[in-house]
């Protein structure tokens, strides 16, 4: 399994499947769509049911039963990778038996175990970097791979006993469109795992709530020469707005369940600028304060202004799936009892941030997310763990066993 699984990962990242929010279509880039076209023949030459994609890019597919009575089960990962850092040729680095130490990618850039201490407790194992050019793209190429990995050999291997599985791959996560269009009555699966996690052990449950805030500066240009007592300028209503805002709550700045805003993109001209701001809090009273104390600091801005004015716009994104998993603790226990079965130590923490299964969850789909064996998502520092890797292929097929093992 091993081999294989390597070998999917490292043909699936020389894809470029980065989503796009700048644009409205779905999937937001064809890339993904391609890649999701090349998934399609590799499934139906693996021997799985049912094998289908939507004009949108979800790609769905099935394992049949080997026992009745079972209830269906699913597993999710994504097609897309993040828009954070390039993703275009992706030149992998594979380091067997890790020596603990500082890890050259390229010519120019440093894998700092300074930096990045968690790459100390993978010395003796096998890992896979990238060039310090791009991301790597296991985020979530890794979880395609391994779900395609253990449900393969569960078709291969009949004598284990399985409800009928479930299997879907989402274009557009990383731009939080991945549950727009997914089918959850169509997909019919009681519950679901993502494979969307990072280290080995992680088993994901609460996640942030979420929204945008929008804040758009109007001014007046003119001129420069005729300036005086006309001229209005946005963007210095902008950089004034940001400069007062809370030094240390932002990603930076915070942890564990701490909430923040967060700035992620700044643009305009003199005539008018825009703010846009993550808002982020585990707790939903918290989370509603937050928004309320944002608008409020708009409108007093506004009221200190003679010219100008800004405007604010706020978008929920999705909530935390807590509310909508725990009333199911099976879901979470065989989780839990498949890590334990192959050594693994449950690592229970919230996500800060978000997945398909948070939106799936309040859409009828209770979806924890589970690890797939990466660290550092999102930038030239990626790099996974090819032993933690084969660990999420075992822990799937484990799910599935023991959920038919509890429903015999």
């Amino acid at each position: 399994m091993r081999q294989a699984m390597l070998t999917r990962f490292l043909q699936y990242i020389k894809f470029d499947t980065q989503s796009d929010s700048q644009q409205q279509t779905c999937p937001s880039t064809p890339s993904q769509l391609e890649f999701a076209q090349v998934l399609k023949l590799e499934l139906e030459e693996l021997g799985f049911d049912s094998v289908e994609l939507s004009s949108k890019g979800y790609l769905t597919a099935s394992v049949p039963a080997t026992l009745d009575g079972v209830p269906c089960i699913g597993f999710i990962a994504h097609l897309d990778t993040a828009p954070d850092f390039n993703g275009a040729d992706v030149n992998p680095q594979i380091i067997a038996n890790y020596s603990g130490e500082d890890i050259l990618l390229g010519e120019h850039e440093l894998l700092s175990t300074e930096q990045f201490p968690s790459l100390l407790q993978y010395e003796g194992k096998t890992l896979i970097t990238t060039d310090g050019s791009s991301l790597l793209g296991g985020d979530d190429k890794a979880g395609i791979a391994e779900i395609i990995t253990a449900l393969h050999h569960l078709i291969t291997h009949p004598e284990i006993p399985h409800g009928e599985i479930r299997l879907c791959f989402t274009p557009d996560e990383e731009i939080g469109r991945g549950a727009d269009h997914f089918d959850v009555p169509a997909f019919g699966a009681q519950w679901a795992y993502t494979i969307d996690g990072g280290e080995i052990g992680e088993l994901e449950f609460e996640n942030f709530n979420a929204a945008t805030a929008v804040i758009t500066a109007k001014g007046n240009n003119c001129h420069p020469g005729s300036a005086y007592g006309v001229m209005v300028n946005a963007q210095t209503m902008a950089a004034r707005f940001h400069a007062k805002m809370p030094l240390h709550d932002t990603p930076e700045g915070s942890r564990d369940y701490d909430g923040f805003f967060h700035l992620i993109n700044m643009q305009g001209q003199t005539e008018e600028a825009e703010l846009t701001y993550l808002v982020r809090d585990f707790d939903l009273d918290l989370f509603e304060k937050r928004k309320q104390w944002l608008s409020e600091r708009v409108a007093k801005f506004n009221s200190d202004l003679v010219l100008g004015s800004l405007e604010i716009e706020l978008t929920d994104s999705y909530f935390n799936m807590k509310e909508q998993v725990l009333p199911y603790p099976h879901i979470i226990d065989i989780a839990k009892e498949a890590m334990m079965s192959q050594g693994i130590t449950p690592l229970v923490k919230p996500i800060r941030g978000g997945t398909d299964g948070s939106r799936l969850s309040y859409m009828g789909l209770p979806c924890p997310n589970l690890f797939t064996g990466g660290h550092n998502f999102h930038g030239k520092h990626e790099y996974i763990c090819v032993e933690s890797m084969e660990a999420a292929v075992r822990v799937i097929i484990d799910i599935c066993e023991i959920t038919a093992k509890n429903h015999r």
